[in-house]
């Protein structure tokens, strides 16, 4: 027989069109929302999975990469950033980059906040207890991170034309950011591994410091090998140019302003001394790192070769680095590195400021090319007054002139225990009521002047 063509098919005796109990609707349309439903769910799951992963590749070219989350005590306040790392071993003994504080007290920060960060919500890293905002990362005083992207446009791609200062282990860009700010972009250079090295010592050393003589350090970026650090731009260069470029037959520097940068940069090396725990060793302290604002307010600048030295610890054993004129004999023999050395380095630079020479000119003649050996020998001969720069038209008065050439030759005393702390050199530098022995008696040794062991016989000298 025939099957009509309005015959409804059917599946296991059941038609179809037939109506079913669920809304009344018939058996094929609840077939095909069944399918329609299934199809949208695997669909939303399979975007969900994308969106996900898309997140985590954005996350990790921001977040450095890390083994394990930090923990800190209960107790510990969130202020009390000084105890804290950014900076772990991991297995093999090597120190790598941490999350930046992924759990401090339980939590830190809250909220959606795009303050420091290029994207908004909330950041966490793997394996962390518990999420840590932008605002909570620009609170804890290590700045802002900075996309790559973002710096490259700052500086022109790292144009040549925006280059404001080169070394060897780093170039230094002026970059406008999309705020309008102006600010000095530090590409470390990825010689050896010198790179994560000077990385981890700038972070960990002034990334929560704040001073007025101190260049402070705005963010960073990490991407890849890549590590960049972002600073405050200070518009005025830098000491060493004011001292030695082409200035004319007269200074710019008057005494004044010179004293006034001795001071500001004596204030900052004394913060990173006496201010902080653990104090900071500078360990490369020259003209060329004190940067110069247009008032010539002095900031200390380039903390690449710093070290931490904690309370229990009266020196660190490390390789000899710093700049030759500047290094402190007695570090430069031993390798035994404390804040002594520091002020040694400053001595140095407070000559250089008084005479206008480099520490080392081999263009002097061979009696003249060392500064401190220069300087030492006027002194003994009772010829302070011509240590000052010819180019100072304005002379300084007598009594402050012996009281800056005294400190020199304290900084410099071969007994590191007899150099004062950066503290007293500030004090000493600003007293207007400075103690001077009055007697004109010549030095009983003049060879113990010049071996910086005889600290009466240098105020009797000066005098």
């Amino acid at each position: 027989m025939a099957v009509s063509d309005n015959t409804p098919s059917t599946t296991g005796g059941v038609s179809l069109a037939s109506k079913t109990t669920i809304f009344g609707q018939r058996l094929y349309v609840i077939i095909a929302v069944t399918v329609l439903i299934v199809t949208l769910a695997l669909v939303l799951i399979f975007l969900c999975i994308r969106r996900n992963s898309s997140t985590k590749r954005r996350r990790s070219r921001m977040l450095p990469t890390v083994s394990n989350a930090v923990t800190v005590e209960k107790n510990e306040k969130v202020d009390n950033v000084s105890k804290l790392s950014v900076f772990e071993k991991n297995a093999s003994g090597e120190e790598e980059i941490k999350p930046i504080i992924q759990v401090i007290d339980g939590n830190i920060g809250s909220g959606n906040t795009n303050s420091g960060s290029n994207e908004s919500g909330t950041w966490r890293s793997e394996g962390a207890a518990s999420s840590v905002s932008a605002e909570g990362l620009s609170n804890m005083g290590w700045g802002r991170w900075y996309g790559l992207n973002e710096l490259e446009t700052a500086t022109g791609n790292f144009s040549v034309e925006n280059v404001i200062g080169e070394g060897g282990y780093a170039v230094v860009y002026r970059g406008v950011l999309r705020d309008g700010s102006v600010v000095a972009v530090k590409n470390l250079l990825n010689n050896k591994g010198q790179a994560e090295k000077e990385f981890k010592v700038e972070v960990e050393a002034i990334g929560k410091v704040r001073h007025k003589n101190l260049v402070g350090l705005i963010g960073f970026c990490v991407d890849g090998t890549k590590r960049l650090l972002v600073y405050e731009y200070v518009d005025n260069g830098n000491l060493e140019q004011w001292l030695h470029g082409e200035v004319g037959p007269v200074s710019p520097l008057t005494w004044d302003i010179r004293m006034k940068i001795a001071v500001g940069t004596a204030k900052g090396l004394a913060y990173l001394h006496e201010g902080l725990e653990p104090k900071v060793v500078h360990r490369d302290v020259k003209s060329s790192n004190i940067l110069l604002d247009r008032k010539f307010n002095a900031k200390v600048s380039d903390f690449g070769l710093a070290k931490l030295l904690g309370s229990e610890e009266s020196y660190v054993n490390t390789r000899v680095m710093g700049t030759f004129g500047y290094v402190s004999p007695d570090y430069a023999s031993t390798g035994m590195l404390n804040e002594r050395s520091d002020v040694y380095s400053f001595g140095v630079l407070l000559m250089e400021i008084v005479t206008g020479r480099s520490p080392v000119d081999y263009s002097k003649a061979p009696g003249e090319m060392n500064l401190v050996d220069w300087f030492k020998g006027m002194v003994a001969s009772r010829r302070s007054e011509e240590l000052v720069d010819p180019k100072i038209t304005v002379q300084p008065p007598s009594r402050g002139l012996k009281r800056v050439l005294l400190v020199c030759l304290r900084c410099i005393d071969m007994d590191v225990n007899k150099r004062p702390t950066m503290g007293q050199i500030v004090h000493m530098l600003e007293a207007d009521d400075f103690p001077y022995r009055t007697d004109s008696r010549p030095p009983r040794d003049t060879n113990a002047l010049l071996s910086g062991s005889d600290p009466a016989s240098k105020e009797r000298s000066i005098n």
